[in-house]
């Protein structure tokens, strides 16, 4: 990954598990959650993020992950990224366990 993010040749992605998660919390009711995914969606493509889909692939190499992390929506990013060839950005310290595929960009420590 590039030193700086600035500094990149491909552009930047999300996956649509992402998506996924956030109308679930939000479905749920989940106190101070209030993030509508179709609106999240509509603006992350509006600022060229490109989506990336969840693939039987990336299910696939979830089998083959450490249990590092017990979040499913965490161990299906961190398979998409090793699969994809591509980085990871997160908030969770604990993913970067997984390796290079995982780049901590400051939040959580775990």
């Amino acid at each position: 990954m590039a030193k700086d993010l600035e500094d990149r040749k491909d552009p930047f992605c999300f996956s649509v598990a992402s998506l996924w998660e956030v109308a679930i919390k939000t479905s749920l009711g989940k106190a101070g959650f209030t993030v509508d995914a179709s609106q999240l969606r509509q603006g992350l493509l509006r600022e060229g993020f490109q989506e990336l889909g969840i693939e039987a692939e990336h299910c696939l190499a979830v089998q083959h992950l450490p249990w590092v992390h017990r979040d499913p929506f965490d161990r299906l990013l961190v398979a998409q990224a090793i699969s994809s060839e591509r980085t990871l950005l997160t908030a969770d310290r604990t993913l970067e366990r997984y390796g290079p595929a995982v780049h901590w960009v400051g939040g959580k420590e775990n």
